[in-house]
């Protein structure tokens, strides 16, 4: 995380151009901050702190040594699905934080906020989900029925196709959205997973890791511990685009100048060592809603028993793997 702390502060103190963050201010100027995507904490609370603290430090750079009072206060909003547990989010505030928070349930697909309302939006690892399934996959006749797996990892070119086109409908009402919500000047900044240009699916832990959950649902169905259809219309709402595909769908939307791009690489030898059993308790953390709302919770004690030692027969296949990581810095263009 200190190395995204140091990302986040660079980005503000080149980047961010609003009146907000020069001097004279006012009693009543405030600083708004949308996390989206935030889930239910503790990352997102030191994620927020990071920008609160890059904002106060590029007022103080601005204006000379201030007092405190003469910093502005911040409005710092946490959005994500009406699913998530908003009560287990606002239950665990920091109590000495330097911002007022409120929620804001609701697709971030859609708008959330009024005209020219944000300064900073920000988002971590939540931009690969997709709003909704694409409609082919409800067809059973179309090429793009995706019988026996849960992702795209090994599917047909025309699933992937669905995939895809899904992702760049999403995309554009993301930046649709967010063009009329973020002030001039104002910065969005992004991580999310990310898959370099002309990579291969199979060379990437979660896509594998995915693949082996899947495994385990055919293996419950082939022991009538759940129907083969349940399985086969079983598919998970995510994509991982390329940065082809991002700088394609900003530039489509034409109010947001790129700033930086940059992609992160995790490879065996970066990253500390997960048993098998950790990464299963990682996945299900991320896909046990998902799983239960399709096939009800009967199942998941047993699932879950039973992916940890397929994870751990791959273990050898899984450790020489790489994860990527892109982070990218957009700025609402002006007007003029």
């Amino acid at each position: 995380m200190d190395g995204t702390k140091q990302l986040v502060t660079e980005a503000i103190l080149d980047n961010l151009e609003i009146p907000e963050c020069s001097p004279p201010w006012k009693s009543t100027t405030v600083v708004k901050v949308a996390d989206m995507g935030c889930a239910v904490g503790p990352t997102t609370f030191s994620q927020v702190q990071n920008i609160v603290d890059a904002v106060e430090l590029k007022c103080r750079n601005a204006g000379g040594l201030l007092m405190n009072s003469q910093i502005p206060e911040f409005q710092v909003f946490f959005n994500d699905q009406t699913s998530n547990d908003f009560n287990t989010l606002f239950s665990s505030l920091p109590p000495n934080r330097r911002y007022y928070a409120a929620g804001v349930p609701g697709s971030f697909h859609s708008r959330l906020f009024p005209n020219s309302s944000l300064h900073i939006v920000y988002s971590f690892a939540a931009l690969h989900w997709l709003s909704a399934m694409p409609k082919e996959m409800e067809d059973r006749s179309s090429p793009s029925w995706n019988k026996g797996r849960i992702y795209h990892l090994n599917a047909a070119d025309e699933f992937i196709e669905a995939y895809s086109s899904q992702h760049q409908q999403d995309m554009a009402r993301f930046l649709d959205a967010r063009s009329q919500e973020v002030v001039e000047g104002g910065l969005m900044i992004l991580f999310f997973p990310g898959r370099p240009d002309g990579a291969l699916p199979s060379q990437f832990i979660s896509n594998v890791l995915l693949y082996l959950l899947g495994s385990c649902l055919l293996d419950m169905a082939n022991k009538g511990k759940v129907s083969q259809e349940k399985v086969d219309s079983f598919n998970l709402p995510m994509y991982i685009m390329s940065s082809e595909e991002l700088k394609e769908a900003i530039n489509r939307n034409g109010c947001f100048s790129l700033l930086k791009f940059e992609s992160f690489f995790d490879s065996a030898e970066s990253r500390p060592r997960s048993t098998a059993q950790e990464r299963a308790l990682q996945v299900r953390s991320v896909m046990e809603g998902l799983i239960k709302e399709h096939f009800g919770d009967e199942i998941l004690d047993e699932l879950f028993d039973s992916y940890p030692k397929k994870v751990e027969q791959e273990d050898s296949l899984i450790q020489s793997m790489k994860t990527t990581l892109f982070f990218a810095v957009l700025r609402r263009k002006t007007s003029n």
